[in-house]
């Protein structure tokens, strides 16, 4: 079973940056995507950007230009590194993992909170 650690969240201010990380237990070239999504209470849980096997990038429109998802390969991490943070960026942040069709793995959710 591939598990996911996820960290890097934390407490930052309007205008801030910080840098998720999100480290498999097998290698990140294992995996045909990865991404991450976010998730407030009460709300489907959407994705925020994705990396793709082929180099492709995805991004929601609200965080493009502000958020950059990549690999890196020393350390078999994909990251997010989120700038200009705004407070409706705060929210659960989850990694996902896809090997195939239907087969996809998740991580715990790391909290990102944006104050005012």
């Amino acid at each position: 079973q591939v598990q996911l650690a996820e960290s890097g969240g934390g407490l930052v201010q309007a205008g801030g940056s910080l840098t998720l990380s999100c480290a498999p237990s097998t290698s990140i070239f294992d995996f045909v995507a990865m991404a991450w999504y976010r998730q407030t209470p009460g709300a489907q849980r959407e994705l925020v950007a994705g990396i793709y096997a082929g180099g492709q990038l995805k991004y929601a429109d609200d965080v493009k230009g502000r958020f950059t998802i990549s690999k890196d390969r020393s350390r078999n991490t994909v990251n997010l590194r989120m700038t200009d943070l705004k407070p409706e960026d705060t929210a659960v942040y989850f990694c996902k993992a896809v090997r195939a069709v239907s087969v996809d793995y998740w991580g715990q959710g790391t909290q990102v909170t944006v104050s005012s």
